[in-house]
């Protein structure tokens, strides 16, 4: 199952017509080119489903709106010319998300992680990390994280946080504010019959980050359980 060409091309089409009277006169590319997102959706929902348990209901219920909020932007443009969807995981015993945007032009990317945590669960995690930073690194720098994503991402702070030390030996991983992991694929891979088996293959490879994610999230720092 891939995206088609076509529905592609509406995206490409989109960008270079991001305006309402093209969109209007359009609707009918639209539709159908939503369906197939849709399809790809649902047959990524029932591959990942497969590997992890997923509580989204739907591929058309993980799809984001094509429709933009401008209400606060100084891009005007109404369209998010790409499809965008998440797949939520068995919360609270599970944690991280799973993420996918499909946009022509390379701007494809699969993948997931935790993405502004608050500040409970963000101070939690830098406090596992502080106390033994071992768990995640193992992960990132397994020789299958590194072939698939290449690094961890993230934003992060300039500085040591709050209540840590700058020469702190774990002050790479403590000044993350965000942690990710994203693949890119190339247009003629989204278009390719594997699409979704190459993509959930990429959201298996996340698994073992949320593991270790997971059970910082869900443990004290003496190992007890907070669920």
């Amino acid at each position: 199952m891939n995206i088609s060409l076509s529905s592609f091309q509406f995206l490409k089409s989109l960008s270079e017509n991001n305006n309402r009277d093209w969109f209007a006169a359009n609707k009918d590319q639209y539709t159908l080119a939503h369906e197939n997102a849709i399809t790809v959706a649902d047959s990524l929902l029932a591959k990942l489903s497969e590997h992890d348990h997923i509580t989204t209901a739907s591929g058309k219920k993980s799809l984001m709106r094509i429709y933009r909020d401008v209400r606060f932007s100084k891009d005007k443009s109404p369209y998010n010319p790409r499809w965008a969807g998440g797949f939520s995981r068995f919360k609270p015993v599970l944690r991280g998300g799973y993420y996918f945007h499909l946009q022509p032009g390379g701007e494809t990317v699969v993948g997931g992680g935790f993405y502004q945590p608050n500040a409970e669960d963000i101070k939690l995690i830098r406090n596992h990390i502080a106390i033994d930073d071992e768990p995640l690194r193992k992960v990132i720098s397994d020789p299958t994280f590194k072939s698939t994503f290449g690094e961890m991402q993230g934003d992060q702070l300039k500085t040591a946080p709050k209540g840590f030390e700058k020469d702190h030996p774990s002050i790479d991983l403590l000044r993350y504010k965000s942690m990710y992991a994203f693949k890119r694929f190339t247009d003629k891979e989204v278009i390719s019959p594997d699409f979704v088996e190459n993509a959930v293959s990429v959201f298996v490879a996340l698994r073992p980050f949320f593991d270790v994610m997971t059970e910082f999230l869900t443990t004290d720092l003496n190992g007890r359980s907070l669920l």
